[in-house]
């Protein structure tokens, strides 16, 4: 689970990384620029929900745990 984790935050981290370059690269067609800078975003964003949904039906499924830290307390 952690190495998906890991591997999930990585691909995040890679699509907002080229979507930062195509949109400070330039090309000579705007649109081009643009749909794939947004291909980019799209790509993190649909990397974002499923490991949100991943990580919330681990849990309920009780394949990880809380870690069992109280709030406010250190």
């Amino acid at each position: 689970m952690t190495i998906f984790i890991t591997l999930a935050f990585v691909g995040i981290l890679i699509s907002l990384g080229a979507a930062g370059l195509f949109m400070l690269r330039g090309s000579d067609t705007k649109g081009v620029q643009k749909k794939n800078m947004a291909r980019a975003l799209t790509f993190r964003i649909a990397i974002s929900v499923i490991l949100f949904l991943l990580i919330l039906i681990s849990w309920s499924l009780g394949i990880i745990q809380p870690t069992g830290i109280i709030p406010g307390q250190l």
